[in-house]
């Protein structure tokens, strides 16, 4: 059922409506009159107004409202469905239309931030998975709209900006002409969360010129970089002939890798060649040691994998059939069947990380199981379908080591507010030391920005 609201402008004490937020100057290419508002003071006032569709009180004491999280690509995605991120972006001075160019993720993504760091406020439920009507409630964590502080409307100043709001517009002015080059760390990282508030710029007595303060700026999400194309992750591959390990190796590959039964094989292929090994070092049935020769011998080009973005590939460049699971590290689950096979001479999507994430969140809230990130490939035969997988000739493990490492991330932190590390492995990758809180607002932005 969809909620809606009814509530208008009804508060605590009958209807009010706050003052319209007051605003500060934000681009070199805007006026002294063209402000920047407060998010929280434009967002009750867009919540009050009732202009754009979704965006709605929830109960009568204004303290939770509902906003449309609609995927971008939805085939039924309308342009109002994404009213209120281009309102705060034509509000904040980030989009100008017909000037700017439209960026709807960009939009998406800075809406969502501002809220985010703000203590007043805390995503109170996610429904933007839900198919008819997705949406996200948030609420004020306090007893209503009116416990923050809302900004100076008094009329003789509606050209001008309050006293910290203008210090802050000259610290922002200053730090502009500033080239900040970050100090060298010797031990780990320390990824502290930007405050939730604004904090007040310190003025020396008497003077104009705002004492020093840190920067404003909101850190990076360091999670992000297991999205960018230059960094490589790092595979573990583990192969198994008839359930015995033979051959484990974790490498990184910029191009992807290339499983092979011989160092012969094609060098001019992309992906790094991973050759197993041969069987008459560790089988002592001939007949089963000439089987797996035979599928070795069938690889060919290899048997492919890659990353591109946020998914993983796979493509079969020998006459050797091939089909692959999503599984536990343990072992594969042969009880549900296979994923796919792996196709010939084309790439097939066999992971795709949001989903990942997206399971990974609600493992940390305890809503879901822990999510599965081990890709297992049965070479040369059909998938052990209700049938034990040690019985197959060659099986292989591939663990994207990244992966591995965010879900120890999620079991180490659990409840505990203390700071845990994590490294990525990823390429120039550095241990990161996050919080459980901290860890779970970078997987909830992540999993935002590959929402398009």
């Amino acid at each position: 059922m969809r909620e809606r609201s009814g509530c208008g402008t009804l508060g605590p004490g009958g209807p009010r409506r706050p003052p319209s937020p007051r605003n500060c100057p934000l681009r070199a290419d805007q006026t002294m009159g063209t402000q920047k508002p407060r998010i929280l003071p434009w967002l009750v006032s867009q919540l009050d107004g009732g202009q754009l569709e979704g965006v709605a009180w929830l109960d009568e004491s204004r303290r939770r409202f509902r906003i449309p999280w609609k995927h971008g690509l939805r085939q039924d995605a309308q342009q109002e469905d994404f009213g209120i991120f281009q309102a705060w972006a034509e509000a904040s001075g980030a989009y100008i239309p017909g000037k700017d160019k439209p960026d709807l993720p960009t939009w998406k993504r800075n809406f969502r931030s501002a809220l985010n760091r703000k203590e007043v406020l805390r995503l109170a439920e996610d429904r933007s998975k839900d198919p008819h009507d997705p949406h996200k409630i948030y609420e004020f964590v306090t007893s209503g709209v009116g416990d923050f502080p809302e900004l100076d409307t008094s009329p003789n100043t509606s050209a001008r900006c309050s006293t910290s709001d203008t210090q802050e517009d000259i610290l922002e002015e200053l730090l502009s002409n500033i080239a900040l080059v970050p100090i060298p760390s010797e031990g780990p990282l320390n990824m502290a969360v930007a405050p939730e508030h604004t904090p007040q710029l310190l003025l020396s007595p008497n003077l104009d010129i705002p004492a020093p303060f840190p920067s404003l700026e909101t850190p990076e999400n360091p999670l992000k970089r297991l999205l960018v194309p230059e960094e490589e992750w790092e595979f573990e591959v583990t192969a198994f002939y008839r359930g015995r390990q033979v051959f484990q190796q974790t490498v990184f590959c910029p191009q992807g890798l290339r499983l092979v039964g011989s160092e012969a094989g094609d060098r001019t292929l992309p992906g790094q060649p991973i050759t197993l090994p041969d069987p008459g070092t560790f089988l002592t049935d001939k007949g089963v040691v000439g089987f797996v020769r035979r599928v070795l011998s069938s690889l060919g080009g290899g048997l492919a994998l890659w990353r591109a973005g946020q998914r993983l590939w796979a493509q079969r460049r020998g006459h050797c059939r091939t089909f692959w699971a999503v599984g536990d590290e343990l072992l594969p689950d042969s009880g549900h069947g296979h994923d796919g096979e792996v196709p010939k001479d084309k790439e097939g999507g066999v992971f795709d990380l949001r989903p990942f994430v997206a399971d990974m969140i609600a493992f940390i809230e305890g809503s879901g199981r822990s999510p599965r990130y081990t890709l297992w490939f049965c070479v040369g035969e059909l998938w052990p379908q209700d049938q034990p997988w040690i019985k197959k000739l060659v099986m292989v493990k591939v663990v994207p080591t990244c992966l591995r490492a965010l879900l120890e991330m999620a079991r180490a932190g659990g409840a505990s507010s203390l700071e845990n590390t994590v490294d990525l492995h990823i390429s120039n990758s550095h241990p990161l030391s996050l919080t459980s809180d901290q860890y779970k607002a970078y997987l909830q932005d992540l999993v935002e920005d590959m929402d398009f």
